[in-house]
């Protein structure tokens, strides 16, 4: 069956995070890709489920923490040696053990600050807007006591009808279309 357009998915409501969690990995082993969970609070076993290991905060921290030691360095070099060189004591211009308190410092700062906001980034917010804010039943249970499973429409798999009664096998308590 075509997809309609304008359709996002199909947003099944559950009572249990148990009943999302058998949903979610039958979903998966059927061969749907494109689905998302949304709970009140975590549950682990819907992250794996949904085979959700990438994460790439660590890794952009880790780029953050590396260019600000790089900028920490750099900058003190270029004030100690060219811009404002001062000669105290006979010392060297380029005194780099006076550079690691600093440079430590900013490490902290370039890696703290780039892990957040790149969370942020790749958690795709701010976001005013999702379909899912549509359907009826959302608003209200997802961040109180009902856990959601999302089969979207983008999903080669997906076909309105044969979606449908693959969810409402699992006894959700609502089946709804969710429009863009």
């Amino acid at each position: 069956m075509p997809r309609r357009e304008g359709i996002y998915g199909l947003l099944a409501e559950f009572n249990t995070p148990g009943e999302l969690v058998v949903a979610t990995e039958e979903a998966r082993r059927v061969g749907y890709r494109r689905m998302e969970c949304y709970t009140p609070y975590p549950v682990e076993e819907a992250a794996e489920a949904l085979h959700f290991h990438k994460n790439r905060v660590p890794l952009i921290c880790l780029l953050g923490g590396l260019m600000g030691v790089t900028t920490a360095f750099l900058m003190q070099t270029w004030i100690a040696v060219w811009a404002y060189p001062l000669n105290i004591a006979g010392r060297p211009l380029f005194s780099w053990p006076a550079f690691i308190i600093p440079a430590y410092e900013w490490t902290i700062l370039f890696a703290g600050l780039s892990a957040g906001f790149g969370m942020l980034a790749l958690n795709g917010l701010p976001q005013l807007y999702h379909p899912l804010f549509n359907a009826p039943n959302f608003r209200n249970g997802a961040t109180t006591d009902k856990f959601f499973l999302c089969l979207e429409a983008t999903d080669p798999q997906f076909s309105s009808a044969g979606t449908r009664a693959f969810l409402e096998r699992f006894h959700a308590v609502s089946v709804v279309e969710v429009d863009h």
